[in-house]
């Protein structure tokens, strides 16, 4: 029998109970109080099949939900008058007859009653009492189930394209005339080896940038900016000095990227001692978890299967009408892919991190990855579409913030598409995946909601200002100039009408590897700054972004974010 508008809750926190003499009484309203219940019991007990790790800020001590229980009664004082009634984690709340047993024994102790619940009216043991609605953690909703529609219909017409153009592939050296036999096996001799040989080089590139990044991450930031730099800069006059045309274009482009790349790594020297630290720290739960690279190993595994047979059936496409459109389509649906299964490994990951983040829990990785193939499969399609375009732009917008001129048009342009930038923002950005793996929600309601929790924490400079994803991006782009590098100078020596080609598909093959094991640091990064957005409170967090904030508010630390709205950015008259 309780109050209908009270409840009473004891005990504060799960760590540091031991040598306490009595526990302090505090008296919060129901909804609060049903709240709490809903966290403590998620956070209790592993939904995923997982099992309970460190609680946040206990020290390191593994505890379950039966012994939480014992433990909070146990750490009752004799002389208080609260009974709790443990029926499926409910709470009911003290009768007015134990009230005024609680008054005379406070008066004992000449510590102040607590006041007499002020309604009378109780609520039958039988009759639950009202639940306010709490986000759950263990959703059993497929999310974006349009998109998910859409990437099986577009899945089951890439394997029966590729399918049917192996087969023109094989028929084609069995079937053919003997000058198509003869061109077919020539591929196969001067194309195919090269290609498989870029897929081992950049999945052997893939895990020791992962693992170096792991290690020694203060040191990595810095290598990977200046060395993709270097990189990329070697491939380019390499291909300028094949002298041939089709080589001269990738090798310009490739210089041009070099340029820009060792600008911007001036224009974010003053940044990257930040991310070092944030990288730092935001690594630290992986040691928890030593199966959480399982997933990056199955999605690089069937990456380079896949790789393979589609490199067979570009060999195919060639002997199929208009080959460059055929081409051109196994490159997008590749590409849309292997983006996908970047997008579950980072899911993944961002499931075990943000649960041990949010509710101190260790889950099951492999629960996690089969939530990400299944519940979440639609929102990492969505986003798989929309985030790469969307950091497109967001590189578009911050060359805008260093637009200097007198030309009204040129600004006007500018004030426009970072109107754009504003909404596709409040409803596209890549720090949802983080909810989408923790909550469940679709891929626009955790955009929306993660901006919100930015805006409310005061986080947008700094996220906005942060250079993790560029790190991951460069990582890419290095392996894929490494793999250039190296195939277009064997193919150069058996086959040099095949150099351009090849040379592109090793770069392509380099960075798309390399982008899924990357995710894992990514990931991490991310979960750090949402579930700090979300509760700032948390013991496993240090003074790494308050002191930031901090300096930015007092104009001791500088920070260059991306304009989002007109009225930001400079107006010229």
């Amino acid at each position: 029998m309780g109050a209908a508008d009270q409840v009473v809750e004891s005990g504060r926190e799960i760590d540091g109970g031991e040598g306490r003499d009595e526990e302090e009484v505090v008296v919060v309203p129901e909804k609060k109080e049903n709240e709490e219940e809903g966290h403590q019991h998620l956070g209790l007990k592993d939904v995923e099949k997982g099992f309970p790790g460190e609680v946040a800020g206990g020290g390191g001590a593994s505890i379950n939900s039966t012994e939480y229980r014992t433990a909070m009664l146990q750490r009752l004082n004799p002389t208080n008058p609260l009974r709790i009634v443990i029926n499926g984690g409910t709470r009911v709340a003290a009768s007015a007859a134990g009230a005024r047993v609680a008054a005379s024994a406070a008066a004992t102790r000449s510590v102040p009653a607590p006041s007499p619940p002020q309604l009378n009216v109780s609520i039958p043991r039988s009759t639950p009492t009202p639940q306010s609605s709490v986000v759950t953690l263990n959703s059993r909703t497929y999310t974006d189930r349009f998109s998910l529609f859409l990437f099986m219909v577009h899945l089951v017409v890439a394997v029966g394209l590729v399918g049917f153009m192996v087969f023109r592939g094989v028929q084609g050296l069995f079937q053919a005339s003997e000058d198509v036999k003869q061109k077919e096996k020539t591929v196969l001799h001067y194309f195919l080896p090269q290609v498989e040989a870029a897929s081992f080089l950049s999945i052997t590139l893939a895990f020791a940038w992962q693992k170096a990044v792991r290690m020694w991450p203060l040191i990595m930031v810095h290598f990977i900016v200046w060395s993709t730099f270097l990189v990329s800069l070697s491939a380019g006059v390499l291909l300028l000095c094949f002298q041939k045309p089709p080589t001269d274009g990738i090798g310009v482009c490739l210089i041009a990227f070099a340029i820009g790349n060792g600008l911007y790594a001036c224009w974010i020297s003053h940044r990257t001692k930040f991310c070092c630290k944030v990288l730092i720290k935001s690594l630290e739960p992986v040691s928890k978890f030593r199966d959480l690279n399982h997933p990056i190993y199955w999605m690089l595994a069937v990456g380079f299967l896949w790789m393979s047979i589609w490199i067979l059936a570009v060999i195919g496409a060639l002997n199929f009408y208009y080959p460059p459109l055929t081409i051109i389509a196994l490159f997008l649906s590749l590409a849309w892919i292997t983006e996908v299964m970047r997008n579950i490994a980072n899911i993944t990951v961002s499931r075990a991190i943000s649960l041990y983040y949010l509710r101190g829990m260790q889950s099951s990785t492999q629960f996690c990855f089969q939530r990400a193939l299944t519940y979440n499969l639609g929102s990492a399609c969505l986003g798989s579409l929309f985030v790469p375009a969307i950091e497109a732009l967001r590189i578009v917008a911050r060359g805008l913030n260093l637009l200097e001129g007198e030309d009204e048009f040129m600004f006007s342009c500018a004030h426009c598409c970072l109107g754009v930038m504003e909404r596709i923002f409040g409803y596209g950005n890549g720090w949802a995946f983080v909810q989408i793996a923790a909550y469940g929600k679709g891929f626009v309601q955790a955009s929306q909601d993660t901006w919100e929790l930015f805006k409310a924490q005061k986080l947008i400079e700094i996220v906005d200002s942060d250079i993790t994803s560029s790190i991951c991006f460069l990582t890419g782009m290095c392996s894929g100039s490494i793999c250039l590098i190296v195939v277009a100078a064997w193919t150069y020596t058996v086959h040099r009408g095949f150099t351009a080609t090849i040379s592109l598909l090793a770069f392509l093959v380099g960075y798309l590897m390399t982008r899924i094991a990357m995710a894992l640091p990514h990931a991490c990064v991310c979960c750090y700054y949402v579930c700090y957005a979300e509760n700032p409170d948390n013991r496993l967090f240090d003074k790494t972004i308050k002191d930031r904030q901090a300096l930015i508010e007092s104009g001791r630390d500088v920070v260059v974010p991306t304009p989002r709205l007109p009225g930001r950015s400079r107006l010229r008259t």
